[in-house]
């Protein structure tokens, strides 16, 4: 019992659990504190788009417990990626509690309560002191008033497609075609013939029907009942085609995309022509184009957004097409018309020619199959949409 040489082993082993159990639990507070401040934020968003959906109508209060969880954990998703577990916990617990109110001048509103929380399993080291998980909460509020304005329109729009129909059109994209990717082909195999199957690819003329189709949605949803959307369209060959005129709505350009085929050269300097042409020609009865007088007796604005969206896959084949399109890309510019070109798979001359017309150089896309030619259309749309400004009750 006098020697006492062992007494330092002795202690480190008696030491090491509790400084490791320590070092673990310091490890644990610290991830917990990341980790209520990223629910104290999904929480407080979630509160506000809560309040926000419920006074703007895109909720109700039957629904308003779903959006609230869906928005927490669709925050939280990245945070806890692997985790199921815990998501699964905090998709159980997460609660909202919608209150109505008024304020002192009358007006209604509504108060949400978020409240959010979760399990957060802990680490080995920790676990040596009996504990298993830490609880993680949080709880946010936010009030919204109910929006009492009417609907109403801030920036009506005018546009017109200059569409390429020239032969090439007909060529296949390295796209598949979503709705029927494959297609049945026969072939001579000996004394009979056989049926064989292939990947079926969309060829450019299907890609822009579809794309068109795919922006007039877009411009259908913010103008649905076709009070400040304008649209006419013009294709080309070798000539300008028959065009079909401005007119409300959508309706008219998708069936005129709709019916295109695809044949001859290419000349796309009276197409869109005939495009600056119908967006600036004067009325008869005032001093506003016609255009901005459509807009004046249908919505009061005499100042839309006017918009040419000019697409070819390939060059100019005419003689002065290309300088005489860049004649009519100037007088666009000088009228304030705001011009979106896309190079469908087009070559060098072709993609220098719309770059030239462009009106900036984020208004240029260069699709290099069906994909990309979707993408650009729907940026266009996007951005384009926005420019309608509605407000509903």
């Amino acid at each position: 019992m006098r020697d006492r040489a062992g007494n330092f082993g002795i202690m480190t082993a008696l030491a090491v659990p509790v400084v490791a159990a320590t070092a673990g639990v310091a490890v644990d507070v610290t991830n917990m504190s990341l980790s209520n401040s990223q629910l104290q934020q999904a929480t407080d968003a979630a509160a506000l788009a809560t309040a926000t959906a419920l006074a703007n109508g895109s909720a109700t209060t039957s629904n308003a417990q779903q959006l609230a969880s869906e928005f927490v954990t669709g925050q939280m998703s990245n945070y806890l990626a692997g985790d199921a577990t815990a998501l699964a916990s905090l998709k159980a617990s997460t609660s909202a509690q919608v209150t109505a109110t008024t304020d002192s001048s009358g007006n209604s509103g509504y108060s949400v309560v978020v409240d959010a929380s979760y399990s957060m399993q802990v680490n080995g080291m920790t676990r040596m002191l009996g504990l298993t998980s830490m609880n993680v909460g949080s709880s946010s509020t936010s009030t919204s008033g109910i929006s009492t304005s009417t609907e109403t329109q801030k920036n009506p729009l005018s546009m017109y497609f200059v569409l390429d129909r020239s032969g090439s059109m007909d060529e296949y994209t390295d796209t598949v075609n979503t709705d029927q990717p494959t297609k049945t082909y026969t072939y001579s195999c000996g004394r009979k013939t056989c049926t064989g199957t292939q990947t079926n690819y969309y060829t450019k003329m299907q890609a822009l029907k579809i794309a068109t189709a795919n922006l007039a949605t877009q411009l259908n949803k913010a103008d649905p009942n076709s009070m400040y959307v304008r649209t006419g369209a013009d294709s080309y060959n070798s000539n300008a085609q028959t065009p079909t005129a401005m007119a409300w709505g959508t309706s008219g350009v998708t069936k005129y995309v709709n019916n295109l085929t695809a044949s001859g050269t290419t000349n796309s300097a009276p197409a869109f022509t005939a495009a600056v042409t119908a967006l600036t020609a004067p009325s008869t009865t005032s001093g506003l184009t016609n255009e901005q007088l459509q807009h004046k007796d249908k919505n009061g604005v005499t100042d839309p957004s006017i918009y040419i969206v000019f697409m070819t896959d390939g060059d100019n084949n005419v003689d002065s097409a290309d300088s005489n399109t860049k004649i009519q890309c100037d007088k666009a510019r000088a009228a304030n018309i705001h011009v979106y070109t896309i190079a469908f798979m087009a070559p060098a001359n072709g993609q220098a020619l719309l770059k030239y017309c462009a009106t900036t150089s984020s208004d240029y896309f260069t699709p290099q199959n069906a994909t990309d030619l979707f993408n650009a259309f729907s940026s266009i749309a996007k951005q384009t949409s926005k420019q309608i400004t509605l407000l509903t009750k």
